[in-house]
Parts: C-alpha cells; structure tokens; sequence
C-alpha cells in the first residue's frame, strides 16, 4: 500500500495547537528588517587578543612570548544577503597532531590550503575520520557568540573512542575553535545576514597497509560563511522516507559523527534532490518502521501538544541542536518524549520539525511515503506553532540578538507575519491589526521568557 502525507494545519480540537501564522518571507523579514544595520559594511577595529601563540602570515604582528597578537581586519566583500550554504575559502585553518603515544603536538595557523597526505593514510583507505559542525555568529555590538563548543569537543571524543582514535582534550578543543574563528573574524557575516560554520576534523592521516589504527592522527579546523542550509531559506522543507535505503544498524557507528555515515546517505539523497525533495528521512533497518533521522538533521514530531523525537540508541546522532531545543521545550512547559516514534505516528502528526546544527530549527512542509505525497502543504507555507516557538525561543531569547528589546521585536514582527509586501517601501508601513495582536500576544511570551529563562539560557552561549 502507498501512503504519504502533506502535514496538515492542526485542528483547534482536542486540545490541538493551532497552526501559526508566520510565513517564511515574514520570518526571514523578521532577521532581516529588524536586526540588520541598515549598511551592510561593517568595519571591524584593530584588536588585542590574549590567545595561544599562533603561526600568522608576514601582514601579521606575532607576539608569541605574551601569548597575544595584533592584526588588521577588515569587512570581506560578500552579497551577504544572497550567502548560500556552501563553502567559501576564508584565510586560516588549525592544525594540530598526535603521534602514538596519543599526546596532541602544540597547534598552529596556517593559512587555508591543501595538505599533504600519504596515499596510504588510515583515513582514505579505512575510514578513519570524524568531523564536528558548529557555528560563530556575530551579535549587534560586534562580539561574536560560539554554542556550546564544549558539547562538540565532548562528542568527538566519544566518536574517536568509538572509532579506535585519539582526541583533543576539551581545552584543546575549544581553543582551536576560538583561535581559527579570531583568525578568520573578518568573514563571521553581520548580524541576521548567517553564521560562520566552523568544521572540525579528525583523521587518521598516518600510512597504513593492513587494517589497523593509523600511526598519526591530525586535527583540523576550518571556517566558511554560510547562509540558510536548505534551498528552501525558511520555508517549510519537503522529506521523502527511505524505504531501500539504511542509515545506519545496531551496534555500528550511526551513533557518533564518522564520516562513512554520511557517505552512506549520499545515493539516497542523491536521488531524493533530483526529484525535488529537500531531504531524506530514514527508517530502521530492523522493523523498517521507526523512524531514525533525516540525512543531516533529527526530526520531531509534534500530537496534541505532546513533542516526541526518537531516542538516542546508538544508531541516531545526538544531535547537539536537539539536545538544546528539548532543554528550551521543557522549560516551556511541553511534554517532550524520547521514545520510538513509527511512520504510522508520522503521517499522523499535527505537525513536524527538524533541528541541526546547520538547519536550527526547519518545519517540514510535507512527507512522502512509498513514492506517493498526500494531504497538502501548510497553507501559505507558514510554519507550525511549536517550531516557530522553538525557533524564536532558540534565536532571540538568547541567541546572538539577545539584548534586543523582545517586546518591541515581536510586536515589529506581528505586523509583518500575515502580509506578503511587494516592496521594501510597502514592508515598512503595511501593517494589520490582526497581525499586531498577534505580535503582542508573542511579545507577551517573551517578556515572561526572557525573565524566567535568560538565566538558564545565557550559560549555553560562549562569547569570544
């Protein structure tokens, strides 16, 4: 039997959530309009630093014996406001490796290019590697925000555990990130314009014949500017469920970040994007009817106001984005449920979601079963009313824009949520009183949020 599902606007009924009434143009409006310095330059001081020593280019002043240096930067000359998720050489990357005796060397910059790496490494023959994701973003007043490195630094060392590896203790971890994200401050883009999307990397880079563990192991890190990860920006995406097709199964590696879990994805995901499909989601391999996760993101599923995700078992990563948006639900009084959730469920749902670290939060516009799509897009591709919670929750009340005034942000952004202006002129003095009410009564949510919850929320965040 074939069955698919365009997630439908929840019933008001039996306690049912409401469906929301932002779109995604009044979203994407809302980063924009209100955030954004109206000259997109933005000119960045000379600045001391007090970091680890470093290896920087000759335009550079190195002070190694104080820890500290001195460096000219200047704004990169981007369309930030056209930035795609793709990657773009900035001008440093770390580096740092480890011998056998499992003991990390000092690292270093060194300015962005290829390495050299014997065509007999442990990572190109056996798949010794692991990689982070995480991102810098740039706040109003210039500093920049870094979430949560410490819970990437911890995941890779779980990962390299798993896959026979040493890794960067914690420290070294966070330091590496902070030291190529201070390098590279010129392309962390302006406030609400994207992120700086950091990438760590683990590889077994020493020459093996025989499986084995490589004899060296190299850490790397490097940055690109980055802008909404779906083609989609912020309109609600489109997944089609794998049936052929399995991520990963039990007692493999589908619970840590190596990099044979995404090879892996590629033919499915392949095929899913040549048929117009944002993504895939993929099913268990053992019943093939519980749901695991999609390609580069976990998935939620929202009934009668009750949030359910699959539980971490060892074939789903823990994603780190998601572990943040259960603490925010939770703390927003919803029931929150890690448990198996089946296709069944799915098809059922008053509304579905997807968190990542390269997505943050992204509603799912509709899902596909067995090659065939029923029901129908939300109506005027707006998001549910838990995601878009969770997303202005996640950005605002403590994210890189907190210190923003957030009565005044969602009462602006309420006059914006129900129209579709024509101009840049018209977006600016259309206004409906229905959608200002609605702007109040979430500029209501906030008020409260922001003194019940900043507290808690603001440890998440680490400023450099």
């Amino acid at each position: 039997m074939e069955r698919s599902l365009f997630l439908s606007r929840p019933s008001t009924d039996h306690g049912a959530l409401p469906a929301s009434p932002f779109s995604a143009a009044s979203l994407t409006a809302f980063r924009r309009r209100r955030f954004l310095p109206r000259d997109s330059s933005l000119k960045i001081q000379n600045q001391l630093h007090s970091i680890s020593p470093l290896v920087l280019g000759a335009s550079s002043t190195v002070r190694c014996e104080a820890s500290m240096y001195k460096q000219t930067v200047e704004t990169v000359d981007l369309d930030w406001d056209n930035l795609e998720f793709a990657l773009l050489p900035t001008d440093y990357m770390y580096m740092m490796k480890c011998c056998q005796n499992g003991t990390f060397s000092k690292g270093e910059l060194l300015r962005y290019g290829p390495l050299e790496l014997s065509p007999s490494s442990g990572v190109l023959h056996y798949g010794q590697g692991l990689f982070e994701g995480l991102k810098a973003y740039r706040k109003e007043d210039g500093s920049i925000l870094l979430f949560r490195p410490q819970e990437n630094a911890l995941r890779m060392r779980i990962g390299a555990d798993r896959m026979c590896m040493p890794s960067p203790t914690i420290d070294q971890f966070v330091d590496a990130i902070k030291l190529t994200v201070l390098a590279n401050k010129r392309w962390v883009p302006p406030t609400g314009k994207g992120s700086l999307y950091i990438r760590p990397l683990l590889i077994g880079s020493g020459a093996v014949l025989g499986v084995s563990p490589a004899p060296e192991y190299t850490f790397l890190v490097f940055v690109s500017p980055v802008g909404n990860y779906f083609k989609e920006g912020l309109a609600p995406i489109n997944l089609i469920v794998e049936n052929e097709y399995h991520r990963a199964s039990p007692g493999g590696t589908g619970g840590v970040k190596t990099i044979g879990n995404y090879a892996s994805v590629l033919r499915a995901l392949k095929k899913a994007k040549e048929n117009g499909y944002s993504d895939v989601l993929y099913l268990d391999c053992i019943h093939k009817k519980y749901l695991e996760e999609v390609s580069s993101c976990n998935i939620f599923v929202v009934k009668n106001k009750v949030i359910s995700t699959p539980e971490v078992n060892g074939t789903i990563l823990p994603g780190i984005t998601r572990k943040s948006i259960i603490d925010v639900a939770r703390g927003q009084g919803y029931q929150v449920e890690e448990c198996p959730v089946s296709v069944e469920e799915l098809l059922d749902a008053d509304e579905v979601f997807c968190t990542g670290t390269a997505v943050v939060v992204a509603p799912v516009g509709s899902i596909t079963y067995l090659e065939r799509r029923q029901g129908r897009v939300w109506e005027q591709r707006s998001w549910g009313r838990v995601s878009t919670t969770l997303f202005f929750t996640y950005e605002t009340t403590d994210g890189p824009f907190r210190g923003q005034d957030g009565v005044d942000n969602a009462v602006r952004l309420g006059a914006y949520m129900s129209i579709q202006p024509k101009s840049e002129a018209a977006s600016s003095t259309c206004y409906n009183e229905e959608a200002v009410q609605v702007g109040k009564r979430v500029a209501c949510f906030f008020e409260v949020m922001g003194n019940k919850r900043a507290s808690n929320l603001s440890r998440l965040w680490y400023r450099l």
